[in-house]
């Protein structure tokens, strides 16, 4: 509707100049006062005659003023019937109060004294004009200054001296400073005032070729308006038309309003071919000026346009404001107000969109070139979006408590900003809708495309099944169907919460994606007794720079500085990833900062001391109670330090904690490490190829690949198996016969 506005602006500018025209040249046909000359020919024909050698002339007079006067060079009287006839007619009236100056003029007339009619034979020249000097000059004279006469003329005019009436079935052309124009038969009564022009009313104006036809008019003096029958206006490619028009007219004979009823069509077969329907059309007519200042085209109001995006609007009532020169500011729609859009995408695999504006009531705004600039929605509103032709496919459906929209240059939505209370709703089928709310939505369009991106601002809170998210701001671009969220976003699905800089959903994938100062907290945890690690129902806490949680919460990725823990338990690591469902995590280490963390050992007298281990690789899973240390592997406790290839570090079960205990980091049961393996004291160092630490006994069996003690007091022992305790010097040795132990003792000298 909007973009059909244009053509509406120049049907409305056409039709008001039309009509005046009708207006002009009818309805003062009307006032010629025809009744009042010829009725008193008949009646006064003897009475104030002057006959003199040149003609005769026929006068009435009222109170000093002459009414009307005619004319004539000539006047013959047959003998037969006593018919007369007067050749040479000019009948000049000057009306009661001398403020016209009209006149009818014609070669010959004649007068039937027994039918009381008076009949013109030949053609008939009227001309009418207003004399205001007149009613204070009751000379009659011509006046000073005349301004184009509306003219007039037609042929076999008839006069009844018993009705009143005057009549011809010939066909009558008038010309006005701007029209001209014809029908066929006129006729008037004089009981009612009225003047019926019978069939093929046609006025052709001298602007753009604009003509307005009906299949018959009718002027009812009376009551100040003209009734047009099946009226039809057109200009170039453009009409419009209707079953009934009525003109109204005010005190001076000005077009005041024009009431069309009736099928109301308004259509262009230009480029692009366009239509609007209603059931009634009221144009109203500025109070100083001709033109145009309202129109109101109500009762069901439809309106489509062709082209490459075609359009498609409705509403109920439909209101124009013109400004100068007939142009439109501003249109007002109200009642159940629709616009649909078609938007066809390129490419194969893009389908073409409808883009769809309800809403209570609106307000289009107009450029002073007529190109659509602007429009404000009032009451409930909504814009839709989905494919064409698709009852169950994805839509977007996009509300707030007001719509203020912007236009380009071909008429197609640029951005729409909506406030407050700003709502998307997207629908999938078979899928739970995705809802988002804010203060304010900014909408961004491109051409053929539909939505651009979608911006929300102000406690922005969205909500997608289990997942919801809440931020300060948020934009979401269908295209990827991607929803960014900043300033302090935070999003919690399925007990994982977290927080950071930015964040990205992907909602065709269901992956979120958080970066910088990035917090994730898993709560709703059931204790697990088998566990250890991770196994406490206490939250779990990650911080990193980046994170990627999949379609499920239960597993993410971090990376970039990351720290996991669970009460005392902790683990650090360039890059963890961690799967809360199981307890489990991968840890992976770059050379600069290696995975760390730190297991508990307790002794048989119930001493505890933290056991620090960094490696390239960790691997944990809660139900095997097993970490996985893998590439340069070093443990370190107070007055021990093991390197390895490979370490795996066994933890006792959790068990139940009684309440009034807090959960303790990871109990260390043993400790079994792989390749080049060093094992170093303050007073010995042991290498081997496998080690076996038994925390509660402090024990460690070294084998594998002429394993070896050496300490400093005792010298180096070999054997196929070397068993040592960290707080006391025993060492058990075991050999074969193929390797028997030895012992090196260093002799001091």
């Amino acid at each position: 509707m909007p973009v059909f506005l244009t053509h509406l602006r120049r049907w409305f500018a056409a039709a008001a100049i039309a009509l005046v025209l009708v207006v002009g040249g009818v309805y003062f046909y009307a006032k010629l006062r025809v009744q009042n000359a010829l009725k008193q020919v008949p009646e006064k024909m003897g009475v104030e005659i002057q006959q003199s050698a040149t003609g005769f002339t026929i006068s009435k007079s009222e109170q000093g003023r002459t009414w009307f006067k005619i004319e004539a060079s000539k006047a013959v009287q047959f003998k037969q019937g006593g018919r007369a006839h007067l050749h040479d007619v000019t009948v000049t009236i000057y009306g009661r109060d001398s403020s016209r100056y009209d006149r009818i003029s014609g070669a010959d007339f004649d007068y039937d004294p027994q039918a009381g009619d008076v009949t013109a034979k030949g053609e008939v020249q009227i001309d009418l004009e207003a004399n205001p000097g007149g009613t204070a000059k009751p000379d009659q004279a011509v006046p000073i200054d005349l301004r184009n006469p509306i003219h007039l003329k037609t042929s076999g005019l008839v006069f009844s001296q018993k009705t009143g009436d005057a009549s011809t079935n010939e066909r009558v052309e008038f010309s006005l400073p701007q029209a001209s124009g014809s029908a066929v038969g006129v006729r008037y009564l004089a009981g009612s005032g009225e003047l019926a022009l019978e069939s093929q009313v046609n006025i052709l104006t001298g602007s753009e070729g604009v003509t307005l036809t009906a299949a018959r008019a009718m002027i009812v003096k009376a009551k100040h308006h003209i009734w047009l029958d099946h009226p039809l206006l057109t200009m170039a490619a453009r009409r419009c038309q209707s079953d009934q028009a009525t003109m109204f007219l005010r005190p001076d004979n000005r077009l005041g309003r024009i009431l069309a009823t009736g099928n109301i069509l308004i259509q262009t077969d230009a480029d692009p071919i366009a239509k609007a329907q209603g059931d009634q059309l009221e144009l109203l007519m500025g109070e100083k000026r001709e033109g145009l200042r309202t129109a109101i085209l109500s009762g069901t109001v439809t309106a489509d346009m062709a082209g490459v995006q075609p359009m498609q609007a409705s509403a109920g009532r439909v209101v124009l404001d013109f400004g100068g020169r007939n142009q439109v500011t501003k249109v007002h729609t109200e009642e159940n107000v629709r616009l649909v859009q078609h938007q066809t995408s390129s490419g194969a695999s893009r389908r073409s969109q409808d883009l769809e504006l309800t809403a209570s009531a609106v307000d289009f705004f107009l450029t002073s070139k007529s190109r659509l600039e602007r429009a404000e929605t009032f009451g409930a509103a909504q814009i839709a979006t989905h494919p064409s032709g698709s009852g169950d496919a994805q839509e977007t459906l996009v509300t707030a408590g007001k719509f203020e929209a912007h236009f380009d240059a071909s008429g197609q939505f640029s951005t729409v900003h909506g406030a407050p209370d700003a709502r998307i709703v997207s629908k999938n089928p078979g899928q739970p809708d995705r809802v988002s709310t804010s203060r304010t939505l900014d909408a961004a369009f491109r051409p053929g495309r539909g939505i651009e991106s979608l911006v929300q601002q102000g406690s922005v809170v969205y909500n997608d099944g289990d997942r919801k998210a809440w931020s300060d701001l948020g934009r979401y671009t269908p295209a990827d169907q991607t929803l960014t969220l900043a300033g302090s976003p935070r999003v919690s699905e399925g007990g994982m919460t977290t927080t950071a800089q930015t964040m990205r959903l992907d909602r065709a994938t269901g992956t979120a994606f958080a970066d910088g100062d990035v917090k994730t907290t898993y709560s709703d945890l059931m204790p697990q007794p088998n566990g250890a690690l991770l196994a406490s129902s206490s939250p779990i806490h990650v911080t990193a720079h980046s994170m990627t949680a999949h379609s499920s919460a239960a597993t993410a990725l971090y990376r970039g500085t990351v720290r996991l823990w669970q009460d005392a338990n902790v683990v650090e690591a360039p890059a963890i990833d961690f799967d809360r469902d199981h307890r489990s995590l991968v840890a992976q280490g770059a050379s600069a900062q290696p995975v760390s963390t730190v297991l508990v050992q307790t002794d048989s007298e119930g001493h505890s001391t933290p056991v620090a281990i960094t490696c390239s690789r960790l691997t944990y899973a809660d139900d095997e109670r097993k970490v996985h240390f893998e590439g340069n592997v070093l443990a370190k406790e107070a007055d021990i330090t093991i390197t390895a290839s490979q370490m795996d570090a066994y933890l006792q079960a959790r068990g139940q904690v009684p309440a009034n205990r807090s959960p303790s980091a990871g109990k260390l049961d043993k400790i079994v490490a792989t390749g080049d393996v060093v094992a170093t004291q303050p007073q010995r160092r042991a290498e081997g190829e496998h080690l076996v630490y038994a925390a509660k006994e402090d024990k460690f069996v070294l084998t594998g690949g002429s394993p070896s003690i050496f300490d400093a007091e005792q010298g180096k022992i070999t054997g196929v198996s070397l068993t040592f305790f960290r707080h006391d010097d025993r060492v058990l040795i075991e050999g074969n016969t193929s390797s028997p132990a030895v012992t090196q003792t260093r002799v001091a000298r």
